[in-house]
């Protein structure tokens, strides 16, 4: 008979398969159809097999042949999700091959007919067709990134990779028609409402925890954002996503982030805003235990899309995502039906999303932190590793100064000092861009590390004095390095937005202002030196911030 097995590429809306037979599943256990029990054997696929294995979703069974997977939809109706009807099935199965092949299609290969009857299916074989079954190259589940993330070997350049994907994805994404209804501030408030609802009839009400109800009024409390989601809408960034987007959905194939089994059965769960895909991605990597690669993805997401808009909702969207997850494994609970038995560790997973959902709300990260140095100081490397050790957002000068003449962070603009982007015009131009991200993310009550070497005070105050609806701890990171280190860094220097040459530095030599008492009183200064960050500075400027 089959090996139930516990993952594969097929897994929809955060329904990540869990193991449901202790024992090989027969053709007359309620939990398993017919149809599926009946296919054990190479003639139901007309193939040779290296063995059969089944997993089961809530919504899918999926039989894995060696070199093939099969997905056949269950014949279920949830509400937000119609599989009733063998023409629905079919639908939903062309939808998905659709859908997929924009992102995988080297493994979404085709739509195949089970034919026959439930005891002797055949696929595309003879007689009156019974089932439909997306056909998808199988590969090594050793390869999708929830397994990496489960043997601890994610990597930074992972993370930067699916923070490429993703921010890639939404730049060539369909745009949602004004009048579609789709991503507006009704929709957001009705899947968030949709999500307390299940999760207060799946879990028993004595075993709500107080997060719960503290989501509930904070909802109500944070009401005003609904006119900032429309306004989104309002400016293209609602587009046709991957509507699924967690580890459990990606796979390193051939060396590269390759996503797959997008949401197919809702167009509402798919058609969403951007930063609404984005917070699940990060909320994903916090929950599986990676707090500072939510981190680093999220500030690779933004540096990348140029999206700084959206930090405006990005907790809005991490809670959402969160509560979806605590819905459906509180609905995997309450569909089990196990009774009072072992209850609440049944529910733990649930709780934990709950609690993090709750965490995420009560967050309030209003922070600022102003690098200075000279080029090649160290400030991006310390900056980086702030936006992870801390919780922060960084904006660098060199990405958005590029961006203002539509280049890439790493083209070079063949500019000489004083030309090009680099014109005094110009250069006033990015310092405002920097100042209005700056007020921005902390009037979002998040931290911002502002990455640029900042060498005249002018402009060091126009940040520190910046005028924010946030109170907001304020520290400046000075980056103090030999220069005989900077100019050897500086020549050593590939694949990098500064464009500072030794001739750059010897002008910010000449011009560097020193840090003032006018400074001093509005922000502590952390000096770093040329070994870099260590723990105990980690720890001080965590604990200025929190001041």
């Amino acid at each position: 008979m089959f090996k139930v097995t516990q993952s594969h590429p097929a897994i929809k809306t955060g329904m990540s398969a869990h193991l449901v037979h202790d024992n090989l599943p027969h053709a007359d256990d309620p939990s398993v159809s017919i149809l599926i029990a009946s296919m054990n054997n190479a003639d139901a696929f007309g193939h040779p097999l290296r063995y059969v294995r089944l997993i089961e979703t809530h919504i899918s069974w999926i039989l894995l042949t060696g070199d093939y997977a099969y997905k056949i939809k269950k014949p279920v109706d949830f509400g937000f999700l119609d599989f009733s009807t063998l023409d629905k099935r079919r639908h939903y199965c062309e939808e998905e091959l659709r859908l997929n092949r924009r992102f995988a299609p080297q493994i979404y290969l085709g739509l195949v007919e089970i034919r026959g009857c439930e005891t002797e299916p055949r696929i595309d074989g003879e007689g009156e067709v019974i089932e439909y079954a997306v056909k998808m190259r199988e590969f090594p589940q050793q390869a999708l990134l929830s397994n990496h993330a489960g043997r601890q070997d994610l990597t930074p350049q992972i993370i930067d990779a699916i923070a490429d994907a993703v921010s890639e994805i939404h730049a060539r994404g369909a745009r949602c028609a004004d009048d579609a209804d789709y991503g507006d501030a009704a929709q957001a408030a009705h899947w968030s409402e949709e999500n307390l609802t299940h999760i207060a009839s799946a879990i028993a009400t004595q075993y709500l925890p107080n997060s719960y109800f503290r989501l509930r009024r904070w909802y109500r409390e944070n009401a005003q954002l609904l006119a900032a989601i429309d306004a989104r809408k309002r400016g293209g960034f609602v587009r046709e996503c991957h509507g699924d987007l967690h580890l459990g959905n990606m796979a390193m194939l051939d060396g590269e982030v390759t996503f797959f089994d997008c949401i197919e059965f809702n167009p509402e769960l798919r058609w969403i805003d951007t930063i609404s895909e984005a917070a699940f991605v990060a909320m994903d990597l916090h929950a599986r235990g990676y707090p500072a690669y939510c981190w680093r993805f999220l500030n690779r997401y933004f540096e990348r899309s140029g999206d700084y808009q959206a930090v405006d909702l990005l907790r809005y969207y991490f809670v959402y995502r969160a509560l979806v997850r605590a819905k459906v494994e509180a609905l995997r609970v309450e569909q089990q039906n196990h009774g009072d038995d072992g209850y609440l560790e049944q529910i733990a997973p649930a709780v934990d999303y709950i609690d993090l959902a709750s965490q995420w709300a009560d967050s309030h990260r209003a922070g600022l932190v102003v690098m200075h140095g000279l080029s090649a100081s160290g400030k991006s490397t310390v900056a980086a590793q702030l936006v992870e050790a801390l919780g922060a957002i960084q904006i660098r000068s060199d990405v958005e100064r590029k961006r203002l003449f539509d280049l890439d962070a790493n083209d070079d603009s063949a500019s000489a000092p004083d030309q090009g982007i680099y014109t005094p015009q110009a250069t006033d131009a990015t310092y405002r861009r920097l100042g209005e991200l700056t007020a921005a993310i902390v009037d979002a009550e998040f931290t911002v590390i502002v990455d640029a070497t900042l060498l005249e005070e002018s402009r060091r105050l126009a940040l520190l004095e910046l005028d924010s609806a946030r109170p907001c701890s304020r520290i400046i990171v000075d980056c103090q390095v030999p220069q005989e280190e900077l100019r050897r860094r500086i020549v050593a220097r590939t694949n990098d937005p500064s464009e500072a040459t030794l001739e750059v530095l010897d002008r910010q030599l000449r011009r560097a202002e020193p840090i003032g008492q006018r400074e001093r009183d509005i922000a502590t200064v952390v000096t770093i030196g040329a070994g870099g960050l260590d723990a105990d500075m980690i720890e001080r400027i965590r604990e200025l911030l929190a001041s």
